[in-house]
Formats: structure tokens, sequence, C-alpha cells
């Protein structure tokens, strides 16, 4: 199975398509207002209505109630939803469309928490107390050991830079970066993205 590259909080249809040019299988729109990443329904809308067949379309969301996740799902167009809040395993059964659940690793002991959640990929961060995610912060890549790599995507402090030795040492199903390829919060730098998504493939 080939590695899936997912660029996530996208802002605009142009960082979109360039993204997309340059090889990710994956963008995430962010909807969780305390963001420097989030995105209004309507941008996210012609944001994916832009990319061309075959880029996922993710939604990333914070303990966001279901009814509203399926509303903004819909209206966008999303292919998968990603939770990235304090989500209980019964919050991500039973979608239509494909789950990620962020899970932020604080030990080798989190993979077995983990494991409850009946998800399509799991998405392993960094933990920092107060902060749901896209700190920039590394995950300790032997706490990943518990992980089923069929299923991980690697996220956390990674960089064009870091990404290749990353992969080789985990393995994952997939990378995600977002402040790893930004020029200042919330901006992306075409030249990182570029990069990082040619390093992650070459590993």
């Amino acid at each position: 199975m080939s590695l899936i590259v997912k660029i996530c909080g996208l802002r605009t249809v142009e960082e979109a398509l360039y993204a997309a040019q340059a090889g990710a299988d994956a963008i995430g729109l962010n909807f969780y207002p305390a963001s420097p990443r989030v995105v209004s329904v309507e941008v996210a809308a012609d944001i994916a209505a832009a990319l061309p067949r075959g880029v996922w379309r993710v939604g990333v969301f914070v303990d966001m109630p279901r009814g509203q996740i399926e509303q903004i799902a819909g209206r966008v167009g999303l292919d998968a939803v990603q939770f990235h809040g304090a989500e209980p395993p019964a919050a991500c059964d039973g979608w239509e469309r494909k789950t990620i659940k962020a899970i932020r690793v604080s030990g080798p002991d989190t993979a077995g928490a983990a494991a409850a959640y009946d998800v399509d990929y799991l998405l392993a961060d960094a933990h920092v107390a107060g902060q749901p995610g896209g700190t920039g912060q590394r995950v300790p890549l032997d706490w990943l050991a518990g992980f089923a790599r069929q299923r991980l995507i690697l996220a956390g402090g990674l960089t064009p830079e870091t990404v290749a030795e990353a992969v080789r040492a985990v393995r994952p199903a997939g990378v995600d970066v977002a402040s790893g390829v930004e020029s200042s919060p919330g901006v992306k730098d075409p030249e990182k993205v570029e990069r990082f998504i040619a390093n992650a493939r070459m590993a």
C-alpha cells in the first residue's frame, strides 16, 4: 500500500490546488474556531469543489455535535471526517464517510486506549496540554510500537527535513503535516509543501 500524504489546515483554493499538484493524497479543512487554520464552510466548499477527483477532502472537527458535522460534511462534500478532540469511541461510529481519530500520544501505553476506536485511521499527534493539535511537537517514535501500522497516520512535528526518517522508522499508512510546511501560522509555503511530499514518497 502506498503512503498517504495529507496536508492539513489549508485555507485557500490556491494552497489546496498546489498541494494536490505536488502529489498530496488528502487535504485537511479545519473547522475548529480557535485554530489559526480555521476555514468557513463557504471557503471549504470552494476548496473542495476545486480539487481534482481522487484527493480526499478531510474535515477536521474538535468535539463538535454530530448533527453539525454531518451538515458541514454534506455542504462541503467531505470524503472523510477527522475527530481531533476528546470524542469517545461511540462518537466515531456509524459514519458513511472515512473516519480518522486523532490520538494525543502521551506515552507508550496510549496505543491500548486508541484500540477502542473503530475508525479507518488513527492519527498519532503529540500531547500538548490545552491544545488539540497543530503544535509542531514531535511524538517519540518508540511510543508508537503498539499501533497497527495499516491504520496509523503519523503527525506531530514532521517537516520536509524529518519526514523521510520518520516514515522509514515507523512505516505508517500515512503522514500528516500542518505547521511543518508553513511560513507563518496558517500560511502554507509552497516550496516546503513540495519538498515534504517528495521526501515522504522517497522514504
